[in-house]
């Protein structure tokens, strides 16, 4: 796992780009939460349908099923700009300089192709299973209560997308600092070390005071 890391900003398109599409990956990320906090809901509504009244919520797999990649996969751009995807922090933290900018360029931009691609094939999953013409728009339908499958599908390429926007601006953001010769580049993840978690966990929490 990924340590936490803080993402500079300046008044550059990059950065400016950045802070707009951040607003994008939190709203999404955020809606990703409120999904997990609906099934959470459920979950107490069928269990205590069962225990109280033998009656289960019907169609609870289902709803579960359907509601899985909304909260999976929605926020997986908000979370690439923090830093906090799987990655060998162990190997790249002991790089510097214009080492480290070109390991971070040439990985990034090999999951932005892998990205694309999935991009590509989760949108024609979603294709053979949206038709207009089709009762609720849909080809396909849970086993139990009929939910159309199609929103589901959709949520991936919308979600991929995104992430493909953000690893774009990042392999934008690791040329320009290679380049630059950076220390610091804005717009991409800079991995802190304990001191300073440590330093943004307390102005965090005075913050808030």
């Amino acid at each position: 796992m990924a340590g936490a890391a803080s993402v500079l900003s300046d008044d550059s398109t990059i950065s400016r780009l950045d802070r707009k599409l951040a607003r994008l990956e939190w709203g999404m990320a955020f809606v990703s939460g409120i999904g997990a906090f609906v099934l959470m809901i459920l979950a107490v509504v069928s269990v205590s349908g069962r225990n109280f009244f033998n009656e289960p919520l019907r169609g609870y797999v289902d709803w579960i099923e359907t509601a899985m990649p909304l909260i999976a996969i929605f926020g997986i751009a908000y979370v690439q700009r923090q830093g906090g995807h799987i990655r060998m922090d162990i190997v790249v933290g002991q790089l510097k300089g214009r080492l480290l900018w070109a390991v971070e360029f040439l990985t990034t931009f090999a999951v932005l192709i892998l990205m694309v691609l999935l991009v590509w094939g989760t949108w024609s999953h979603f294709d053979r299973s949206f038709d207009f013409s089709a009762p609720n728009w849909s080809r396909d339908s849970s086993i139990d209560i009929g939910l159309p499958i199609w929103p589901a599908k959709l949520v991936v390429p919308v979600a991929f997308a995104v992430m493909s926007l953000r690893l774009a601006l990042q392999v934008w953001g690791y040329g320009r600092a290679f380049l630059q010769g950076a220390e610091r580049p804005v717009a991409v993840p800079l991995v802190q070390t304990a001191a300073e978690q440590a330093a943004a966990e307390a102005a965090q929490i005075e913050g808030r005071d």
